[in-house]
């Protein structure tokens, strides 16, 4: 078994593809409360589903028990993988002695995560009046550095926005340098790829840079008989699989069996599906890989008249011509924003009958407007639901809140900020090759 330790994890979109891929996690480190309970209910489920006591996990999404009652259930060793704490100075000794502790005479052959996106990404350095310079978030990466030293994995993989290929720093170097400089210190070598989700199978415009460590030593970098890999290729690096077969679906094909609502309709305990036959493509990027489960949040958020609206003309426009919606195009009755030079596409329709729907971000936890339904008969934006299928999450994957009870909003944000789950069980099966003896 691949034994891997997810840093700055989220709600679990990366390492979920490395279990259904066949590895094994250590821990997972987060800071979001919420999000770390998301990562105990998963954990949790695996572990009922390893030991035959799937109908528990089953009771819990029915609401017959509490969240409280649930985590009762299961051993504290499985929940305590989930290590809620921000990485700091402060705290960095601490969580390597309760991943230590979770070790268990096993060692750490893999680390992946990538710090939070906002302070790379070109949107947010467009908004921003420093550009994120000086946003601390730019140097996450230097911790993560902290945990390739303490452990030293034979591999690590690295996740961020496009956006780290050009960020800079005051004096003008680019970050991804620096970072590449500092894992190279640590005793790796360092290739990087723009990966591009829709060639692998994920109904998704979203464009990811993924950096690969291998280990060679600290000694071997010191007497520089080893190079930074770039633009080179790299006989470590995980060649993905395209899935070309899987480009004839549509987002018609990947909401088609959940049941038609209103805004403001649905629940977020449990939804039955409408009966119409699921897609294929739901069980071979292993949505539906889970039978047998509910499905949950499949509930819209309510929406205002005005936006009701638009979002009426939203897919009118679409349908009738395939034409996008321009802010400014609106009648002027409808247009109460004061911004009519930027952001005319504010209000966008995830397109049915596209092959690829436009990227899933955490902003959906604001609102709906870019992100609106194709049917214009429910004439609403986007469930959570319906935005983890499009990130490929499995249909049993239960987003928790800091509460207990369930909520939209941490749903959504949890959502947009994920990896794809195929697409990181893509890279996890791709990266096998580098472990022949596990």
């Amino acid at each position: 078994m691949i034994n891997f330790l997810d840093l700055f994890a989220g709600a679990g979109g990366l390492s979920e593809g490395f279990i259904e891929a066949g590895y094994s996690p250590i821990a997972h480190v987060e800071m979001d409360p919420a999000a770390c309970n998301t990562l105990r209910t998963r954990t949790a489920y695996y572990w009922l589903k390893n030991n035959g006591k799937e109908e528990i996990y089953k009771s819990y999404l029915e609401g017959k028990i509490t969240r409280d009652e649930f985590y009762r259930i299961i051993p504290k060793i499985e929940l305590d993988k989930v290590i809620q704490s921000e990485i700091s100075d402060k705290t960095i000794n601490v969580i390597f002695e309760r991943i230590d502790n979770q070790l268990d005479g096993k060692t750490v052959d893999l680390i992946i995560g990538g710090p939070p996106c906002q302070a790379y990404s070109v949107i947010g350095r467009a908004r921003d009046e420093n550009h994120m310079q000086g946003d601390q978030r730019n140097y996450l990466y230097r911790y993560y550095a902290e945990f390739l030293n303490h452990y030293r994995p034979a591999y690590f993989v690295f996740e961020n926005v496009v956006g780290l290929l050009s960020a800079r720093d005051k004096a003008g170097k680019r970050y991804l340098d620096s970072m590449i400089e500092k894992f190279h210190d640590c005793g790796y070598v360092i290739h990087f790829e723009k990966i591009q989700a829709k060639k692998y199978g994920i109904l998704q415009n979203r464009v990811r840079v993924i950096l690969v460590g291998k280990y060679i030593g600290v000694e071997a970098v010191e007497s520089g008989s080893s190079k930074i890999l770039k633009e080179e290729g790299s006989d470590f690096y995980p060649v993905l699989e395209k899935r070309p077969d899987l480009e004839k679906y549509t987002i018609n094909d990947l909401f088609a069996d959940l049941p038609a609502i209103p805004a403001g309709g649905g629940k977020p305990e449990l939804t039955e599906t409408n009966g119409i036959l699921a897609s294929q493509y739901l069980t071979e990027v292993k949505i539906q890989d889970h039978p047998g489960l509910p499905v949950t949040f499949h509930v819209a958020r309510p929406n205002k008249k005005q936006d009701l609206e638009i979002y009426r003309i939203a897919v009118n426009d679409w349908n009738n011509g395939h034409e996008r919606l321009k802010y400014t195009s609106l009648p002027e009755n409808l247009q109460s924003h004061n911004n009519k030079t930027a952001f005319l596409d504010r209000f966008k329709v995830v397109a049915g009958d596209e092959h690829c729907a436009q990227t899933i971000c955490a902003h959906l936890a604001k609102d709906g407007h870019y992100y609106i339904h194709p049917d214009i008969k429910q004439n609403r934006s986007i469930t959570p639901r319906e935005a983890a299928r499009i990130q490929t999450f499995p249909d049993n994957y239960y987003f928790e809140s800091i509460c207990g009870k369930p909520s939209r909003t941490y749903a959504y944000k949890q959502i947009g900020n994920a990896v794809p789950v195929y697409l990181a069980f893509c890279i996890a099966k791709a990266m096998k090759k580098n472990f022949p003896d596990k």
